[in-house]
């Protein structure tokens, strides 16, 4: 045995590993929250249960399934990237957790990357769920699933931007009120159950800006009517992408 076999070495370790160590530890905490687990797996999965199984809105002809399959799949995306994120970080940040973490060797950048990284890995496995569970219901999709992939990570990075800008400017309490109350009013104003043309005209036209009707509605033109790529319902989730996040870059406060 030579001398300094065990010599400390202190320093930081790759910054690809500190990323994927905080993507795993950001992905365990989102899932053995109860409250996160009900706005991403439950609720989703009881309103495509229900709505599917019971003629309680008229979703126009065909399969219930059919149309509530996309909108359901909006609804995932917005209460992980959106309400699940603004949530945990409004309250990471009150607790210090934030202001602790970016004194590491981990750039604050970085642990933003880790965060987003580990809502695309919930978001993969709701999507896997929900798709199971729709295809047991009835559901025939159509469609480029390039088309659906491009859509949701637009959807995911507007809400993203969104959820980090209410985190890093609100209270952790009104985060949590304010979160919730949004995705409620999203849920039942946002296509996702209710059809946008249900609505008066002038109604419609403002709410078909917002980015879960864009989601919504873009995903149901490719996964119900087929369509190649909704580029104006893209179009609207990149202004909104482009918007929080920049947003968020400029006003989040990690104290």
């Amino acid at each position: 045995m030579s001398a300094g076999t065990y010599t400390p070495r202190p320093g930081a370790a790759p910054l690809p590993r500190m990323i994927a160590a905080q993507t795993a530890l950001e992905t365990r905490m989102l899932l053995r929250n109860g409250e996160q687990l009900l706005l991403t797996v439950i609720i989703p999965t009881l309103l495509l249960v229900l709505f599917s199984a019971v003629d309680i809105v008229d979703t126009g002809s065909g399969a219930s399934v059919d149309f509530l399959a996309p909108g359901i799949l909006a609804l995932a995306v917005m209460s992980t990237a959106f309400t699940g994120q603004a949530i945990a970080t409004g309250f990471e940040r009150r607790y210090g957790v934030l202001k602790r973490l970016g004194a590491s060797p981990l750039p604050r950048w970085a642990l933003m990357t880790a965060k987003t990284l580990s809502v695309l890995v919930t978001e993969v496995l709701q999507v896997l769920l929900l798709t199971a569970i729709a295809f047991a219901l009835g559901w025939s999709p159509q469609g480029n699933p390039l088309s659906v992939l491009l859509l949701l990570v637009l959807g995911t990075a507007a809400f993203s931007g969104l959820g980090l800008l209410m985190a890093g400017t609100l209270k952790a309490e009104a985060t949590l009120a304010a979160a919730n109350l949004v995705f409620l009013l999203l849920l039942v104003g946002g296509g996702v159950i209710v059809p946008l043309d249900k609505f008066p005209d002038a109604v419609q036209s403002v709410l078909g800006l917002l980015p879960i009707s864009a989601l919504s509605e873009g995903l149901r033109d490719v996964l119900q009517h087929g369509a190649s790529m909704p580029w104006v319902q893209a179009g609207i989730l990149a202004v909104w992408a482009v918007l929080g996040l920049g947003a968020a870059a400029k006003f989040f406060r990690w104290e």
